[in-house]
C-alpha cells in the first residue's frame, strides 16, 4: 500500500532460531525488550518465550553486567527468536555477547564513544557476521564526562526552544558514529534515533532516511504508560510507515512489554503493512441506542477468540441495528444487538437469533465452525453471499418504547425463533 524507501538489507538470527531479514523489501519486523534482569535465567528465558508466543520478530536484553553476558551461554540455548544485546558503557559486555553467540549488537554513540573500544566491537560483529544497531537517545547524546563541552551543548540546547539543535546534534552524533563502521567497512548496520516527543521523531527519521540508506528502527522513547505512551507512539510511527519509512520497530511503554507485541502487531496490520494472524475484531462505540452490556461482551469475545481462532477472520459485535447490519454484511462472523437479543450471521446469512445471554456461546461456536470450514476449504475468508436488510428500528430488534413496555419485542421474536427464522 505504501511504497518503501529502498534500503540496504540486514540479517538478525540464525539456522537455529530462525532468520528475520530487516531492510530491503522484507516485512517490517516487531522487537520488545525484556523487563527482568538477564542474569536471573530462568525468568530471562520464561519472558522471552512467551514474548515470542506473542508474536515478537526479535527481543533485546539488556546486558550491563558481565553476570549478564555470561548467562547468554545459557539463555540462547532456551529461545527460538533472535536476541539482541543492549550495551551501554562497557564495550566488553558487546565482546562477551558476541562470543555468547547473541544475534545482534546494540550501541549508544553517546555511551560508548572510545573509536578503539568500538572498532574492536566491529571487528568481533565482522567475524560472526553480527549486524550492530546504532541508536541515538536524546537522553543520552549530551556530553557527559567534559562539564565545559557539556555546558556548550545545554546551552544551545536551551536557547532553541523549537529543538532544532537538538535534532541536529543527534544527527552529527550518529554520522560521527558511523564514519567509524565506514572506515572499517562495515556496513552490515541498523539506525535508530529516538526521542519522546512524537513530532519531533517525525522529523528526526525524515532527515536520517535523506542521509542513510540502512534500514530504520522505529520507536519512540519513554513514553510513558501504555495508556498514554500508545497514542504517543502510534502517532509518531503509523506517519512515518505511511510514508514509507521504517524496517523495524519497537513500541515502548512503561508496563508489561507483550502490550508492546500486541500494539505493533496490530499497527502493521491495521496499515496491512503485514498479514493478520488471528481475529480481526471491530465493535462499535459506546452510545444511546445500545440495548446489551456490549463492552463485558466485547472483552470476552475477545479473550476468546485469542486463544482459540488462528485465521484472520473478521468479526463484529455490533450494540445496535443502526450500524450492524452493514458491519454484519462485512464480515465473516458478525452479531448485532436490539433488545437484550443479538441476531448473528456467517458471510452474509443469518443463522441465529439469540437472546443476551446466549449471545457469546452461539458466536464462538460459529466462529469455530468457520474456521474449521476455511481449512477444509468449504469458505473463503472476505466472501459475503447476501445484502442484509436492517430491521424495522421498531420491530423485531427495534427499542420503540411503547412495543418494548408492552412485552412485544420479546414476544414476536419468540414467535419468529418458533417458526425458525
Amino acid at each position: 500500500m505504501f511504497k518503501r524507501r529502498p534500503t540496504r538489507q540486514i540479517c538478525v538470527g540464525d539456522d537455529r532460531v530462525g532468520r528475520i531479514l530487516i531492510g530491503g523489501d522484507a516485512p517490517i519486523s516487531v522487537q520488545t525488550m525484556t523487563a527482568g534482569y538477564t542474569h536471573d535465567v530462568d525468568a530471562c528465558v520464561a519472558e522471552i518465550n512467551r514474548l515470542a508466543a506473542a508474536g515478537a520478530d526479535i527481543v533485546r536484553v539488556a546486558v550491563p553486567q558481565r553476570k549478564d553476558t555470561e548467562a547468554l551461554h545459557h539463555i540462547l540455548p532456551q529461545v527460538r527468536v533472535p536476541i539482541v544485546a543492549d550495551v551501554h558503557f562497557h564495550f566488553e559486555r558487546a565482546l562477551e555477547a558476541v562470543e555468547a553467540g547473541v544475534h545482534k549488537i546494540r550501541l549508544n554513540p553517546g555511551n560508548i564513544s572510545d573509536r578503539d573500544q568500538v572498532n574492536a566491537v566491529i571487528d568481533a560483529c565482522r567475524e560472526r557476521s553480527i549486524p550492530i544497531r546504532v541508536g541515538v537517545n536524546e537522553g543520552s547524546i549530551v556530553e557527559r564526562r567534559d562539564k565545559q563541552k557539556r555546558l556548550q551543548e545545554l546551552g544551545r540546547f536551551f536557547a532553541d526552544r523549537r529543538q532544532g539543535h537538538l535534532l541536529a546534534l543527534m544527527i552529527t552524533k550518529l554520522e560521527e558514529y558511523l564514519d567509524i563502521f565506514y572506515e572499517r567497512d562495515f556496513h552490515d548496520i541498523c539506525i535508530s534515533a529516538k526521542l519522546m516527543d512524537a513530532a519531533l521523531v517525525c522529523e528526526i527519521y525524515q532527515e536520517i532516511s535523506k542521509r542513510f540508506d540502512h534500514p530504520l528502527h522505529l520507536g519512540v522513547t519513554h513514553a510513558g504508560p501504555k495508556e498514554t505512551g500508545a497514542i504517543r507512539s502510534i502517532a509518531a510511527l503509523s506517519g512515518l510507515l505511511c510514508q514509507g519509512i521504517g524496517d523495524t520497530l519497537r513500541i515502548s511503554y512503561a508496563n508489561d512489554p507483550i502490550y508492546e507485541v500486541e500494539d505493533g502487531l496490530e499497527l502493521l496490520w491495521s496499515l496491512s503493512l503485514r498479514e493478520r494472524k488471528g481475529v480481526d475484531l471491530i465493535a462499535c462505540p459506546t452510545c444511546g441506542r445500545i440495548q446489551v452490556d456490549l463492552f463485558t461482551l466485547v472483552q470476552d469475545v475477545r479473550e476468546k477468540l485469542a486463544a482459540e481462532i488462528e485465521i484472520p477472520m473478521k468479526v463484529a459485535v455490533m450494540g445496535c441495528v443502526v450500524n450492524g447490519p452493514g458491519e454484519a454484511e462485512g464480515a465473516d462472523v458478525a452479531v448485532f444487538a436490539g433488545d437484550r437479543r443479538g441476531i448473528i450471521y456467517v458471510q452474509g446469512q443469518r443463522v441465529a437469533n439469540v437472546t443476551e445471554e446466549q449471545i457469546l456461546d452461539r458466536l464462538l461456536e460459529e466462529c469455530r465452525t468457520f474456521q474449521q470450514r476455511v481449512r477444509d476449504g468449504q469458505a473463503t475468508l472476505g466472501e459475503k453471499s447476501v445484502e442484509i436488510v436492517p430491521p424495522d428500528p421498531i420491530g423485531e430488534l427495534g427499542s420503540g418504547i411503547d412495543k418494548i413496555a408492552a412485552g412485544e419485542v420479546e414476544r414476536i421474536t419468540q414467535v419468529r425463533i418458533d417458526r425458525g427464522n
